[in-house]
């Protein structure tokens, strides 16, 4: 797993008079070294620094168990330990699940769309992920706080 930021209680953003959005811990659990990357710059372009990165199932696990996330930014089909596998672990986990907002990211997730929905993750969001639908999600998890 590897790091691009710091959990501190800095925010970033906002107007004068305007409290900042908040800074979210996220995860991205990605296979594809190049989807990793360009999704964690397209958060650092959206103000989000603390973002930690697993490239595979195993690794997502090990950091889900060792921190609190805000965002999980999810593939499915990961080697050692699926994208579905890593729900079902979290589900096991409830006090890990507890604020978690989970985002499966995905070329095709139709087929997966019942057992998604059976474990309670409806947002998806395709690949390539584009810039204003990350925006608009990590907004969303900021409300939602």
């Amino acid at each position: 797993m590897t790091s691009t930021g710091r959990h501190d209680d800095q925010t970033h953003g906002g107007s004068a008079g305007e409290s900042p959005p908040p800074t979210l811990r996220v995860l991205i659990a990605e296979d594809s070294e190049d989807v990793r990357a360009l999704t964690t710059r397209m958060l650092g372009k959206l103000g989000q620094r603390e973002v930690d990165e697993a490239e595979d199932g195993q690794v997502a696990v090990d950091a889900l168990a060792a921190n609190r996330y805000d965002l999980l930014l999810l593939d499915l089909s990961m080697p050692r330990l699926s994208g579905l596998d890593v729900v079902r672990w979290l589900h096991a986990h409830p006090d890990r699940l507890e604020g978690l907002t989970i985002a499966v990211l995905s070329a095709s997730a139709h087929a997966e769309r019942p057992i998604l929905n059976e474990l309670g993750v409806t947002l998806v969001l395709p690949k390539p992920v584009r810039l204003q639908q990350l925006a608009e999600l990590v907004e969303r998890v900021q409300d939602d706080d």
